[in-house]
């Protein structure tokens, strides 16, 4: 047995969890509340008893939800990706994984990782809040599956289902992956698709207020603010404050 054999079995078993009773008794239940959070929000949609499901029909409010948790997978696995690959030579992965390597060239040009996260952030809350539209109920009293009004009332008018399959589908379990797997997890055209609009949505300005406020907790703290970019100056300088003045009147 070679010594990479070796590294690459003890690799593998730092990243194995002991199935002991306790732990597999979280497992079913963990599942068994994903589960149960699905169905129940998925009746609820059908009883048009949520904002899309009302306005439009309960098929669309299902898919557009399913859509929403989808690309928020996308943007939280290609966080945990574009985060832990700034110490990886991109030369190691060109030509095995050219999407991969088109997403970092991107988001590792000067200041454009901070951006991208600026961005992201923004999409997460849009995205969320779709989801919100989508699987809240509007009138706490409608039956669901003939349930008692204290499970309607944690699971629905708290949104606890809501929370548990948007955390589990939409962001820990991507992240997850994305964060043992980050040059696999990207390499596809949807992760370029949304790293081109986490950055438009930061070109746009809607979060530039955040900059002012960076700025002022960097000169009361003495620390300057770290920089791949030279200084802005000119028109630079003048559209960039004009988006944190627009942000502001926001």
């Amino acid at each position: 047995m070679t010594d990479d054999t070796t590294k690459t079995q003890a690799a593998e078993a730092s990243h194995d969890v002991a199935l002991t009773p306790f732990t597999a008794i979280r497992y079913v239940a963990s599942i068994g509340m994903l589960i149960f959070s699905i169905v129940i929000v998925g009746a609820l949609m059908f009883t048009g008893n949520t904002r899309v499901a009302k306005d439009a029909h309960p098929w669309v409010a299902l898919i557009v939800c399913i859509l929403a948790i989808v690309w928020l997978s996308m943007i939280e696995g290609q966080q945990a990706s574009l985060v832990g690959l700034p110490p990886v030579d991109p030369d190691l992965y060109k030509d095995t994984h050219p999407l991969t390597y088109k997403n970092a060239a991107l988001a590792f040009k000067g200041d454009n990782l901070d951006r991208y996260l600026m961005g992201r952030q923004f999409m997460v809350l849009l995205v969320v809040f779709v989801i919100n539209q989508c699987s809240s109920p509007l009138d706490p009293s409608v039956d669901v599956l003939g349930l008692p009004d204290g499970v309607k009332f944690v699971f629905l008018d708290i949104g606890l289902a809501m929370i548990v399959f948007t955390c589990i589908l939409g962001q820990l379990t991507t992240q997850v992956n994305a964060s043992h797997m980050m040059i696999d997890y990207i390499n596809n055209y949807f992760a370029l698709f949304t790293l081109y609009t986490a950055m438009a949505v930061e070109f746009s300005g809607v979060m530039h207020s955040s900059y002012l406020i960076q700025n002022i907790l960097s000169a009361i703290s003495g620390k300057p603010i770290i920089s791949n970019e030279p200084p802005r100056a000119g028109f630079t300088f003048a559209f960039f404050w004009g988006r944190v003045l627009m942000s502001l009147a926001i």
